[in-house]
């Protein structure tokens, strides 16, 4: 079972202003389950986007990427699970094309003013007739509140539906923030095998939101991970619907940092979920790495020990071996790093520091502190001011055996 995380119930993913979401169960891969997801936004809305770093990209990410450089505006997202439409080649693209235009046509727009987006198997090719044969089921039933069955169709190997809401005022106007996200297994920073989908009604700029979604993904999406793969199929998308009534805010703005914290809130909220839901996860660990040089190497730092596949198997073990985790660090690639200087606490209790074992040190302390669900692995360099914080999780018998049946 996920780590401390359990699905969102239907009334607490709050409707947004002008958002619309509707589902369909297409057989896209497996039947009787919701597999494809349509939604909707207004015209005049604002939307960006960041993506997947993975040279080979899915053909969907392509497409997204030219449709929000066409600058037609964006007016709907079509998600299908099951099939990735990833290592598709010319195919993939001409489907991806094709399901922008069937969405196109139920709702009267563009082609362009549609987003595709695809999760499942990667070099499979979409089952096209199925996919299209969703869209109208999906669009038949759009409505405000259909967020809950929207988390629940964009899963794959997730357990849990992810999900959450937030409101706060601006200019005496309730602004309302509600996002979804799905994410076990292949998740990595330069985002994740992982799509989200984060909606506001207050009215912004779309140079605010492009800074914003920048912020975001940096504080959030791009500091997990649960094996280290970087997938193909990655997107995270931030619309804005302007329906709240709130004076537009700009980077100007003295509401601005107000909005974008309470976005990046929400999109840490959705990262970490992903974490705790990670394929198998029994424990959830936070990585926080202190007094570096830079935040660059401190990343590299927490990001060592995060893939270490050692230290996530002797966490799942409640075995304090912890000298997997100085290795580790030694590792990560600071090579004027001075050991005799930093100090690593797991939790409160201070394990090593002058280069080995912490004096005060015994091993209870570290089996007691490894048996909780929630762990904090912190790491003092003592080089500078910089730090940087990186959220995994333990792998268990449970990842293998997820991820060798994951095609049967």
């Amino acid at each position: 079972m996920p780590v401390k995380l359990s699905a969102p119930t239907a009334e607490a993913l709050l409707p947004v202003k002008g958002v619309q979401l509707g589902f369909a169960q297409a057989h896209i891969r497996k039947p009787n389950r919701k597999d494809v997801l349509v939604i909707t936004v207004p015209e005049g809305s604002s939307v960006s986007g960041v993506f997947t770093l993975n040279r080979f990209c899915a053909a969907p990410v392509t497409v997204c990427k030219a449709h929000l450089q066409h600058n037609k505006g964006i007016r709907a997202l079509l998600v299908n699970t099951g099939c990735a439409n990833a290592g598709t080649g010319q195919q993939g693209l001409d489907d991806a094309r094709a399901s922008c235009i069937g969405v196109a046509q139920a709702l009267n727009i563009s082609p362009e003013q549609v987003l595709p987006f695809s999760t499942g198997v990667i070099l499979e090719t979409l089952p096209m007739e199925r996919l299209l044969a969703g869209i109208a089921p999906a669009v038949a039933n759009l409505q405000e509140n259909n967020w809950l069955n929207a988390a629940e169709a964009i899963m794959t190997t997730d357990i849990v539906a992810k999900g959450t809401s937030r409101t706060l005022m601006i200019d005496d106007k309730q602004i309302t923030i509600t996002g979804i996200s799905k994410g076990s297994g292949m998740i990595h920073p330069n985002m994740a095998t992982m799509l989200g989908y984060i909606a506001t009604d207050a009215a912004i700029s779309q140079a605010a939101l492009d800074s914003i979604i920048q912020h975001a993904v940096n504080k959030s999406f791009n500091c997990i991970t649960v094996d280290g793969d970087t997938s193909t199929n990655d997107s995270l998308i931030l619309m804005a619907t302007g329906q709240a009534g709130n004076a537009a805010i700009n980077e100007q703005s003295a509401d601005f940092a107000t909005l974008r914290d309470a976005l990046t809130d929400v999109a840490t909220e959705l990262a970490q979920a992903i974490v705790r839901d990670g394929e198998g996860a029994t424990k959830f660990m936070t990585i926080q790495v202190e007094a570096g040089k830079d935040v660059e190497e401190c990343r590299k730092v927490a990001y060592a020990i995060a893939h270490s596949p050692l230290i996530k198997t002797a966490f799942f073990a409640s075995d304090p071996n912890l000298g997997r985790i100085l290795a580790a660090i030694g590792y990560a690639g600071i090579d004027d790093l001075d050991v005799n200087t930093m100090q690593l606490y797991l939790g409160d209790v201070l394990v090593a520091e002058k280069g080995g074992r912490a004096a005060s040190y015994v091993e209870e302390q570290g089996a007691a502190v490894m048996k909780e669900s929630d762990i904090l692995v912190r790491v003092v360099l003592n080089r500078g001011q910089a730090d940087a914080t990186v959220w995994t999780c333990d792998f268990s018998y449970d990842y293998v055996k997820i991820n060798a049946d994951y095609r049967s």
